[in-house]
């Protein structure tokens, strides 16, 4: 059984409200975008997601984040999980993402997380995220108990809760 219903289409366009900036399935052509966001703020993106997914390393490689981004692109494709992009609107940067996942620890049927990239820490694009992220996930997704890590439950409370089965 799925996580998600057969008939589910996910979305692949969600404007972020009263900005220029939009959220997509993030793609392995991505990489030139995606790496130099995910590297400018890899200390702080460590510091969040590090002790729950070695993520991201600090040496990681342009190599390692095409692979990374060809792995989550398939597991769009296949609903196993999803990575969304947050992109400016001629989509010439890769401004953070939104991480949508089945449940790894017991207690939800959705995992949600996500960043920006430091210079948007504490900007109104960021805050605009903030309350998207929550009630996208409300009105288009099917869960009836999504998590949202970092949010409404800390890393360190979330790694405790036993493994789901």
């Amino acid at each position: 059984m799925s996580w998600l219903p057969d008939d589910f289409v996910h979305p692949v366009h969600v404007p972020v409200p009263h900005t220029a900036l939009h959220l997509r399935p993030i793609r392995e052509a991505d990489t030139p975008l995606d790496y130099p966001a995910v590297m400018g703020s890899q200390e702080r993106l460590w510091e969040i997601f590090g002790p729950a997914w070695s993520w991201p390393m600090e040496t990681m490689t342009y190599e390692e984040d095409r692979l990374d981004l060809l792995r989550h692109e398939k597991e769009i494709a296949a609903h196993q999980s999803f990575n969304y992009a947050l992109l400016d609107a001629e989509e010439t940067a890769i401004l953070g993402c939104v991480y949508i996942d089945p449940p790894e620890r017991t207690g939800s049927d959705g995992e949600i997380s996500w960043w920006v990239v430091d210079d948007l820490v504490d900007s109104e694009a960021e805050r605009a995220l903030d309350v998207l992220v929550p009630e996208w996930i409300t009105v288009n997704w099917p869960f009836r108990q999504p998590r949202y890590l970092g949010r409404d439950i800390t890393w360190q409370h979330w790694l405790s809760l036993p493994p789901v089965t």
